[in-house]
């Protein structure tokens, strides 16, 4: 178990961010993993990644005790950073830090400028070989995610925001405690001035995560319906296409995951129009909300929407 006490200034300077590193390391656990909900993307991109002979890289991410090096994980600035933004922090890591961290993982480091800077290179390479085909319907769980828990916010209050984060995560009653899977005490955990970051990972699986490194704080978790980023729409069940109609409750169904107009007619083979006439039906009826990303307005289930779809 760790405990977290916050105070109410830290309650509500919470954050969220999508970090692209939190995806490569949580996705390296998964491809290591025997999870089900990983197992056809991990026959689509194991042979590929063998082929990349990624020494060094795997030398770092499947470390003899079995932790990641924290300069890994660099804490996000902004909610949004690209991939080359975290690499930029990760290359610029003091090399006695690297040094250090890595050995604490009982990895034997004799230049750790050129380990620095190869690792680097092979990061950039996993991530195009096993994440970035993903990272479009990663970001939007993640927006979607954190789209969800901002109303649940404004509705219920702060404490909203971390009340139902993860199966392990309880208030108690006036810190966040982490009940770890296995056993045992961990250290205590400080935010020590930092503001806390959470940061919703697709491949985070049914973990939560402690990052407490020198640059912040951060809690890497599982979005709601993450099992459903790795499979295929599902029908939706017959009671929902009495009350909606058939098209209507295959829109509400297919979005346990956050997605575009364009991306609700290509899944379901509707014209752009057709998908736009019932995603607005939807939304005015309170069982969906959208949110603008960028250009693109991603549309998600309400809390109203997920009961609906949860009692049929």
């Amino acid at each position: 178990m760790k405990r977290l006490e916050l105070t109410a200034a830290e309650l509500l300077g919470v954050r969220f961010a999508h970090s692209p590193m939190a995806e490569v390391v949580t996705s390296t656990i998964a491809l290591r993993g025997a999870l089900w909900m990983y197992a056809r993307w991990r026959d689509r991109v194991s042979c590929g990644v063998r082929r990349a002979r990624l020494d060094t890289f795997w030398s770092v991410f499947d470390t003899p005790t079995g932790a990641v090096p924290d300069f890994l994980s660099p804490v996000p600035g902004v909610p949004r950073p690209s991939l080359d933004d975290e690499l930029r922090v990760i290359a610029a890591t003091p090399l006695d830090r690297v040094e250090a961290e890595l050995a604490a993982a009982g990895v034997p480091v004799r230049d750790p400028a050129a380990l620095r800077s190869s690792l680097v290179s092979e990061i950039r390479r996993y991530y195009q070989l096993a994440v970035a085909p993903l990272m479009p319907r990663l970001r939007a769980a993640a927006d979607g995610e954190i789209a969800a828990r901002a109303l649940a916010a404004a509705d219920h209050g702060p404490r909203s925001l971390l009340s139902d984060l993860h199966p392990r995560l309880h208030w108690d009653p006036d810190a966040l405690r982490l009940d770890y899977l296995k056993d045992g005490e961990h250290p205590p955990w400080s935010l020590d001035g930092h503001r806390l970051a959470l940061l919703p990972s697709g491949f985070a699986g049914p973990v939560a995560w402690v990052v407490a490194a020198p640059d912040g704080r951060a809690l890497w978790f599982p979005p709601r319906a993450y099992g459903r980023l790795w499979s295929a729409p599902e029908p939706p069940p017959a009671a929902l296409s009495s009350l909606l109609g058939a098209t209507r409750a295959a829109v509400l169904t297919m979005l346990s995951v956050p997605a575009s107009t364009g991306d609700v007619a290509s899944s379901l083979g509707l014209a752009p129009a057709t998908a736009s006439h019932h995603l607005t039906a939807l939304r005015d009826a309170g069982l969906l909300a959208a949110h603008r990303t960028g250009r693109r307005l991603q549309y998600h289930r309400t809390d109203l929407g997920d009961r609906l779809c949860q009692a049929a």
